[in-house]
């Protein structure tokens, strides 16, 4: 059976539900200016880092599904500063973004919450996670789909930390 429901996979997905939606609920009242501001010299805005975010969710989305109708978990590697700059995040409605990012990752929680455990949790030898996951996995151990979803919720957390003090609504922040 591929699809079924996997307890490991449904937290995951409920996670990261929880997640997207408090973040997006809080940034919603963010000032656009503060959005469009790097965080710091050479750093992403909030604007190209929730862009980022967008190309990890949809980026990850296929690949979460592609590895539902396969045996390994080998995908292409994407060029995250190219992305973010092609598609030009920086200048891109804070409103949409936001939109984006959460319809994305619902989408990707759905996906999540429908993989069976017997393809979730199946060892998997042949993978390139020891070059695309956030926490690498050396290149000669199993790893199954759970950790990679694992992964992806871990990736988005640590940059959702990264606006924390947006995420707190802490008006002091919004840059006029």
């Amino acid at each position: 059976m591929l699809f079924g429901m996997d307890r490991s996979t449904v937290q995951i997905a409920g996670e990261l539900r929880e997640q997207v939606a408090s973040a997006a609920a809080q940034l919603r009242g963010a000032d656009e200016a503060w959005a469009r501001s790097p965080v710091a010299p050479g750093k992403w805005s909030p604007c190209e880092l929730i862009g980022h975010l967008v190309d990890s969710a949809s980026n990850n989305h296929s690949r979460f599904v592609a590895a539902l109708c396969k045996d390994d978990l080998v995908f292409d590697p994407y060029d995250q500063d190219a992305w973010v700059e092609v598609q030009g995040y920086a200048k891109a409605p804070w409103g949409e973004l936001l939109e984006l990012f959460e319809g994305l990752n619902l989408q990707v929680a759905r996906v999540m919450e429908r993989a069976a455990p017997a393809v979730s949790e199946a060892p998997r030898r042949l993978h390139n996670l020891d070059r695309i996951a956030w926490e690498t996995v050396p290149k000669d151990e199993p790893v199954s789909l759970a950790y990679f979803m694992r992964d992806y919720l871990g990736h988005l957390r640590a940059h959702l930390h990264g606006l924390d003090p947006a995420l707190a609504g802490k008006p002091s922040l919004q840059r006029t």
